[in-house]
């Protein structure tokens, strides 16, 4: 069983994020960053098994027409969705000085239907706040 359909490693997740949350938000506002994270992680564990095919297949893909690498990358990656950052959920903390900009990166790897999905949160927002805040 992989790690990401471990339901106890959600809850922790989620206890986790809760309790960095507090001081700098007000509890009722927890979900402004548990929600988006926690969609965030999913995405991130339907993709781990073809990250690396995604990789390679994104390097390949600087050599086709624009108009061809999106089908590319999500045929790598078995889905309708893909992410061509070099970093993964579990990975951004290995670099926790710069977690903000790399995690801005990771993000920004998202294809674009994944993307507008998580800016529908207005995650950006929480995620500058965050940042101001040293979480």
């Amino acid at each position: 069983m992989s790690l990401c359909a471990n339901v106890n490693e959600k809850a922790n997740l989620i206890w986790a994020i809760a309790d960095k949350l507090t001081g700098i938000y007000k509890p009722h506002e927890y979900g402004k960053v548990i929600l988006p994270l926690m969609v965030i992680r999913r995405f991130d564990c339907i993709l781990e098994e073809t990250k690396q095919q995604v990789l390679k297949a994104y390097e390949q893909a600087n050599q086709i027409a624009p108009s061809l690498r999106e089908p590319f990358l999500k045929r790598a990656s078995g889905y309708e969705f893909y992410n061509i950052s070099q970093y993964t959920f579990s990975s951004l903390l290995n670099d926790s000085v710069n977690i903000d900009v790399n995690f801005k990166n990771y993000i920004n790897g998202f294809s674009s239907n994944v993307r507008e999905v998580i800016e529908k949160f207005k995650f950006d927002i929480e995620i500058q706040t965050m940042s101001d805040k040293n979480l």
